[in-house]
């Protein structure tokens, strides 16, 4: 198994779990493109992939430090550690940027994508029939996120432990974007917004000594639905781990080239100059969200029609972005 032997610096793995997590909260971006960029996502995949029958068998027999080792259990903690500080708080930064400063937002992201193409592109050089075949795939899948509707939220226990499947996909899947498609699927707002603003309302409240949220019904419903949310994730993680560990085993590189054109596909999806659809009701009224938010159908892309303060800053943001990428490539050498 390609699990590396030489121990990546903990706070390394710390960052780059943030990142991952910061990115695979953003509609558009994916986690798993992160990985694949500071090179960490084949080692991710692997040492997932070991959440197995061998691995129950050391931990009951042999004890816990054998099960730690055999899972790669630091560099486990060191990412999933920095996933869950960035689910909790520079995800909340991001939010409030995106409402603030969206045009610029999507910009950089843009330019993430793109030094993103260009670094795992160099790195790939087996062209041949069967990646370029892989490749044209991979943008098509990319291109089709472009022109999926949105649907309404459903809090139903069991199609949210879907959605936990399906927003993990963004960590494992470089390229589609767990977050997005939850928004496909009408459920971003319940699962990204709502359920974490109950947990900080509970955290809060409990520091306070105010445990009055346990009569809260509502209170108590979102917090089911996080519970369930996690629990899905979970699940998702390991078993598409196992699928992605065979596929990279056996078909390496045309899984590789299939990646790239994902990434290349989507990046309709993270375009900054777009105009918003809004969803309308029978009588032409926009519809909003319980929380006042307004329900995006999808999104009317277009060129700028001058170069006025705005459009300067997004290009800036757009080379920022991709120089950003570019400069990852001095760090890997250094945490391989």
């Amino acid at each position: 198994m390609p699990i590396s032997k030489n121990k990546k610096p903990f706070f390394i793995l710390l960052l780059g779990g943030i990142a991952m997590g910061t990115a695979n909260k953003v509609p558009g971006v994916s986690g798993g493109a992160v990985a694949f960029v500071v090179g960490f996502y084949e080692e991710l995949i692997y040492s997932l992939k070991r959440f197995n029958r061998k691995a129950i068998s050391l931990l009951f027999n042999r004890g816990f430090s054998k099960f730690y080792t055999y899972v790669n259990g630091r560099f486990l903690i060191g990412i999933f550690s920095g996933t869950i500080i960035s689910f909790f708080t520079v995800s909340k930064v991001l939010d409030f940027l995106i409402t603030k400063f969206e045009l610029q937002v999507w910009a950089f992201f843009f330019g993430l994508i793109l030094g993103s193409i260009y670094f795992i592109s160099r790195e790939f050089n087996d062209w041949n029939i069967k990646t370029v075949t892989s490749l044209a795939i991979g943008i098509a899948i990319g291109v089709s996120f472009s022109f999926i509707g949105s649907s309404t939220e459903n809090d139903n226990l069991l199609f949210v432990f879907l959605c936990g499947i399906i927003s993990i996909s963004g960590m494992t899947l470089p390229g589609l974007s767990g977050s997005f498609m939850l928004m496909v699927i009408g459920n971003y707002v319940l699962l990204m917004v709502d359920s974490v603003n109950a947990f900080y309302e509970i955290m809060t409240m409990s520091i306070s000594m105010d445990f009055s949220w346990i009569y809260d019904d509502e209170i108590i419903r979102l917090i089911k639905v996080l519970a369930v949310f996690v629990a899905g994730s979970i699940f998702g993680l390991i078993s598409l781990s196992h699928i992605l560990g065979y596929l990279l085993k056996k078909y390496h590189q045309p899984v590789i080239a299939q990646i790239i054109g994902i990434i290349i596909g989507s990046l309709g999806v993270v375009w900054p100059w777009k105009d918003k659809i809004f969803m309308r009701n029978n009588v032409g009224e926009i519809m909003y969200l319980k929380n006042g938010k307004e329900i995006v159908e999808y999104y009317n892309a277009y060129l700028p029609s001058s170069l006025d303060t705005s459009t300067i800053i997004a290009i800036l943001m757009i080379i920022i972005g991709i120089i950003v990428v570019i400069s990852l490539e001095r760090l890997k050498p250094r945490v391989d």
